[in-house]
């Protein structure tokens, strides 16, 4: 495809942004359907972000929101829907009339993700409290999940947990090592060569399912780790595939996404 003046441009922000594989992924589905639009990764410190979004609405941009601007955008568009409204974060955004839609297609991949890997509900632990952990406690409240909840900051998990049980959530914060069903880790750790585990896993006591946010090339130290000790555990790959499906139908509405083009654009980048 030749790029040109009525080239649709797509973008995700955040800052960090050179992991993200978002932009391998979109391209991959854009080239498969002949679509005449291109993907790019924007990397927007956040002094930068007001000014960017009010460029985005004025050019009628589209795309997806990262690390660490997940909530500042929640606050920022225009108009949002229920699911990111609910869950206080925006992943994903389109122009509407001039104006900046947003909507958290986490939310919709988190679920997708732990169905693949085998979870039925019952008990979460949830290690972080941003943006992706908020996305999280939304599947918790429509699985019908208990939650607790560990931060670094122990006043960050009693105040995430307090505002999940507003969400209808059985959540509270976790002191100590904490017998859970399911673990999930919803922070950045691991994106990083050489990152702290989010979670030892010898604290984590009768897991039989986890997954990591984060994505990696053979998966995460901390996916590895666990799938040694015999747990079910797999890295954000299918959570990056299922939620950029979901933007994809919010940015092309009449084309139904290339789910298996984008699983295997992802695959092959996490392979090279």
């Amino acid at each position: 495809m030749e790029i040109g003046a009525s080239t649709r441009l797509l973008t995700v922000i955040g800052d960090p942004v050179a992991h993200t594989l978002s932009p391998a992924m979109h391209n991959a589905a854009c080239r498969a359907l002949g679509l005449n639009a291109v993907y790019l990764a924007l990397r927007v410190p956040a002094p930068a972000l007001a000014t960017v979004l009010q460029a985005l609405a004025a050019t009628g941009g589209a795309g997806n929101v990262t690390v660490p601007h997940k909530e500042a955008v929640e606050r920022s568009v225009a108009r949002k829907t229920d699911v990111s409204a609910r869950a206080g974060a925006c992943n994903t955004f389109w122009t509407e009339d001039g104006v900046l839609v947003g909507d958290n297609t986490d939310v919709a991949g988190v679920r997708a993700a732990l169905t693949v890997l085998g979870d039925s509900g019952g008990r979460w632990l949830v290690i972080g409290t941003g943006g992706s952990a908020r996305a999280v406690a939304v599947a918790a409240a429509d699985a019908g999940a208990r939650v607790w909840v560990r931060s670094r900051h122990p006043d960050r998990a009693r105040d995430f947990a307090a505002w999940a049980k507003q969400l209808g959530v059985r959540a509270e914060a976790a002191h100590g090592p904490v017998e859970v069903d399911t673990a999930i880790n919803a922070t950045p750790l691991g994106l990083a060569e050489g990152d702290a585990l989010p979670i030892d896993p010898k604290d984590l006591r009768g897991v039989r399912v986890a997954l990591d946010l984060v994505y990696a090339r053979g998966g995460t130290r901390w996916v590895r780790m666990l799938q040694g000790k015999g747990v079910t555990a797999g890295d954000g790959r299918e959570v990056l595939v299922r939620q950029g499906a979901a933007a994809f139908s919010r940015f092309f509405p009449a084309t139904p996404p290339p789910v298996d083009v984008m699983r295997a654009a992802v695959d092959r980048a996490l392979r090279d």
